[in-house]
């Protein structure tokens, strides 16, 4: 492989196994000889290291800085409250001014427009980030704080520890939101993650809206293949997108699935579709 290759697993639900493939591909490529980074970016409800079982062996505060204002250095103008497009300071009047540090995108206009210098930086804890490794596979995570609502300043934080080396496996947040946005950046190549059914078909609609308006390519992997009916391999064919993989309804899945194992450790069947997966990505570079 050339020197990375960003892999982005996504869904337009949650539910649809994304983690599932994710996982067992890294799995899957390591195993073939390359050097393999999981990342983690659902950091709102992190789940991958139930199945690649890490050693972490680092764990770093992510903080980020919010306006703190010196009532004493405040002259009263209201430029802070003016600048702020989210609401995050407001001026009520004379030296009265309010912060939200929920509402902040520390964007540094208020402290850098302040004439008296009045606004200080406080940095506020939004989360953490933690690596190790899953055996052959590099493993990183990052874990939201508990009321912080700053998933993307988190994932951008998680995605520069990333090293510019092999194939990099970026399993994203579920549904097409800021943090699915931010997660699928700088991604070669998006695996999008469905199931045959109704609720499938249409999340999957507005993912590759998604994908298609910010310009990457794509492929389909219908998971439980066989449980619903055959309008997602329709839609697929009539858009002219690529159905990369299909994972059978199988209840030996099902079994391994939860009692957090991993299908390419357990099952043969499958095992060759992973390596055969790892070879098309292969072939795309």
């Amino acid at each position: 492989m050339r020197k990375s290759f960003r892999v982005a697993i996504a869904s337009g639900k949650g539910g649809t196994g994304k983690t599932t493939i994710a996982t067992n591909l890294a799995k899957a490529a390591a195993e073939k000889g390359a050097t393999v980074q999981y990342v983690d970016c659902d950091v709102e409800e992190p789940n991958g290291h139930i199945f690649l079982k890490p050693q972490i062996e680092s764990r770093k505060d992510v903080t980020v800085s919010v306006p703190d204002v010196d009532k004493d250095k405040c002259s009263g103008c209201g430029k802070c409250g003016e600048v702020c497009q989210y609401g995050a300071i407001v001026h009520l009047g004379g030296k009265n001014v309010l912060t939200f540090d929920n509402l902040c995108h520390s964007c540094g206009g208020c402290w850098l427009l302040c004439p008296e210098q009045a606004i200080r930086q406080k940095q506020v804890k939004i989360g953490q980030v933690e690596s190790g490794k899953a055996g052959k596979v590099w493993f990183g995570q990052g874990i939201l704080s508990v009321g912080s609502v700053r998933s993307v300043s988190l994932i951008r934080h998680l995605k520069q520890t990333v090293d510019s080396e092999g194939l990099v496996i970026l399993d994203v947040p579920p549904g097409t939101s800021c943090p699915v946005v931010e997660s699928l950046k700088g991604a070669d190549f998006v695996m999008l993650v469905t199931e045959p059914t109704p609720f499938g078909l249409c999340d999957l609609k507005y993912a590759v809206e998604l994908v298609r308006k910010m310009g990457l390519r794509f492929g389909v992997v219908i998971n439980r293949d066989g449980c619903g009916d055959d309008r997602v391999e329709r839609y697929c064919e009539d858009k002219g997108i690529e159905i990369s993989m299909r994972v059978k309804d199988d209840r030996q899945i099902a079994q391994v699935y939860s009692a957090g194992g991993m299908i390419y450790d357990c099952l043969e069947e499958y095992r060759m579709q992973f390596d055969d997966m790892v070879e098309m990505l292969g072939a795309l570079l």
